[in-house]
């Protein structure tokens, strides 16, 4: 372990909650060198959908290598990028009536925002974009400026114009909150102006597991259409099936003039993002916004697979919702045995269970991992525990590690009455 603390950076940071060596895993567990293994609820932060080295995204891969197909091609035509676009094409937007541009960009989900924000401003000619409150968009300089976190704020070193922030659906107790954002577009003094565009996560991930209402989403996208504003939503960690559908907004109702996918999107954990644009927005130059690395074509090849395993019909769709209400119920019944300290956030397999701080939420993912339980924690003080873990994972695996997680939750929390009396 000497050498990550002498030569790795200070900013690492999982492997400080996790301070072990793994070595090797498999769908929804890991192993470390000592040959220990842990149940995995932490998913690669949403990156691992459909697990740890899928047998059939690993030997699709294997395959193409050995064919010798092309690792690197910029933007350039390849036969793995036809492949995958055709997939999409055909079991992603087709089904869904969804008429959009792809747009590859760089590998990861921050490289996905910063051109959204980008094609928006350009569109519209307007600067100010409307983020949320316990919005998370990455850490780059334009994402980090619509993230609400001081923490990761703070790290920029500056000031980060152009964004306004309004309160998220439930923000303010059961205040529809749009009714405040539609007085202060329509207010010359509020000071907000006229944005751009307005970017927003459908579950918050990182800012806690809050889920907008399909209410909430519905009316926000009527408020940015009367308003001439554009709809952004970042579907990078609730996307890919975490809702239980593909998109985490498909129960809703709405057509948003920009996604962004990354995480599970390129299937096996390899590096993805995309931005799906609406036809009419696609006013980009060539080259006018570009990255090296914006054409992972290993990525393409399990990307593909990913689509035409999972979600060629609805059969894996309602797997996992019925995961989701496995998770569901257990969570609830934790949360009615301790009562009001104790509140249920989140849906689909992205759900979790929010304590009254950071310390006592830290202390079960401490506990959880000396038990074999790889979680952890999002929310403004970390006070929540969130299940992160991958949609195929197990069904008895998944209730085994909930029994954990339960008996984690129980000791922890009957450690803090005992202090507190």
């Amino acid at each position: 372990m000497d050498i990550f603390s002498q030569i790795e950076s200070n900013v690492r940071g999982y492997c400080r909650a996790f301070p072990v060596v793994f070595t090797q895993a498999r769908n929804a567990t890991l192993f470390d060198e000592q040959g220990k293994s842990y149940i995995d609820f932490l998913g690669g932060a949403g990156t691992l959908n459909y697990g740890h080295n899928n047998p059939a995204f690993k030997q699709a891969l294997i395959d193409y290598i050995e064919n010798d197909g092309v690792t690197h091609g910029l933007d350039m035509h390849t036969d793995a990028k036809r492949a995958f676009l055709e997939s999409f094409q055909q079991l992603i937007l087709k089904p869904r009536g969804m008429n959009y541009k792809v747009q590859f960009t760089g590998p990861t989900g921050t490289n996905a925002v910063e051109a959204a924000l980008k094609l928006a401003r350009m569109n519209t000619g307007r600067q100010t974009i409307v983020s949320f409150t316990n919005g998370f968009h990455g850490v780059t300089q334009g994402s980090a400026a619509v993230t609400a976190n001081s923490y990761y704020k703070n790290a920029i070193g500056m000031p980060l114009p152009g964004v306004q922030f309004m309160p998220y659906d439930g923000y303010l107790g059961d205040f529809n909150t749009l009714h405040y954002f539609e007085k202060a577009l329509n207010d010359g003094s509020s000071g907000l102006g006229k944005p751009a565009a307005v970017i927003v996560e459908c579950i918050q991930g990182e800012g806690g597991l809050n889920a907008a209402s399909a209410e909430w989403m519905r009316g926000l996208q009527t408020l940015c259409r009367r308003h001439d504003m554009l709809l952004i939503v970042d579907d990078i960690q609730a996307g890919c099936g975490r809702s239980g559908t593909f998109f985490s907004f498909e129960e809703f109702d709405i057509q948003p003039d920009i996604i962004t996918l990354s995480k599970s999107l390129g299937g096996y954990g390899l590096p993805m993002a995309i931005v799906l644009l609406k036809e009419k927005l696609d006013t980009w130059q060539p080259g006018e916004h570009n990255g090296t690395f914006r054409g992972n074509n290993h990525a393409f090849v399990t990307a593909r697979q990913a689509l035409e395993t999972y979600w060629a019909d609805g059969e894996f769709s309602n797997q996992v919702q019925h995961k989701a209400s496995v998770l569901r119920k257990r969570l609830k019944s934790i949360q009615a045995h301790h009562g009001q300290g104790v509140h249920h956030k989140g849906r689909g397999i992205m759900q979790g269970l929010e304590f009254a701080n950071g310390d006592i939420a830290s202390a079960i993912t401490e506990e959880a991992f000396k038990q074999g339980l790889v979680i952890e924690t999002s929310g403004s003080d970390g006070q929540v525990v969130k299940v992160l873990a991958p949609l195929t994972i197990e069904e008895g695996t998944l209730e085994q590690g909930l029994s954990i997680l339960e008996d984690c939750i129980d000791n922890v929390m009957n450690s803090s009455v005992a202090k507190a009396s």
